[in-house]
């Protein structure tokens, strides 16, 4: 387990400007911040050198590519023998419509968003692909109706 890297002002201020766009130039995210260039490109590369900021990567709408509907399938394993579980997460890393996978405590193993064109679509998925892996047991699915928050910006 890693622990905190502790945050100054400045660290903060320049969290929060990257999550709102990573594409803004370091002299710009510097006047921002209030700190000149050379401290700002820095700092960015300590965040990135302590694990802190990540890769960069640009968001698709997935509504204007066709990938509109959302659905959170709960998914329970036969066992809980180390290689079920170790065999269902290398295939949910193997698929592109998995978005999201998380292990669960309470009723359910995991927890997936999946998200797919339309309903045919992901019934396809479902039934052929994800109920067919050997180490899953049984499945639920519920589709969101419509997004009320999404964001990828981590509070600080």
């Amino acid at each position: 387990m890693t622990s905190n890297r502790p945050l100054d002002p400045i660290d903060r201020k320049l969290l929060q400007a990257l999550q709102q766009d990573a594409s803004i130039s370091h002299a710009d995210l510097a006047e921002r911040v209030g700190t000149s260039t050379a401290s700002c490109w820095r700092k960015m590369r300590a965040l990135e050198a302590d694990g802190v900021l990540g890769r960069h990567v640009r968001l698709v709408d997935p509504t204007r590519i066709g990938r509109g509907v959302n659905v959170i399938c709960n998914i329970k394993i036969k066992n809980h023998l180390a290689e079920t579980s170790e065999a269902f997460e290398d295939f949910i890393a193997s698929r592109d419509e998995i978005m999201e996978c998380y292990s669960m405590s309470g009723d359910w193993d995991y927890m997936l968003r999946i998200l797919v064109a339309d309903v045919e679509d992901y019934n396809r998925f479902l039934m052929r692909t994800v109920l067919r892996h050997p180490s899953v047991a049984t499945g639920s699915s519920h589709f969101a109706l419509a997004q009320v928050k999404y964001t990828t910006a981590v509070p600080l």
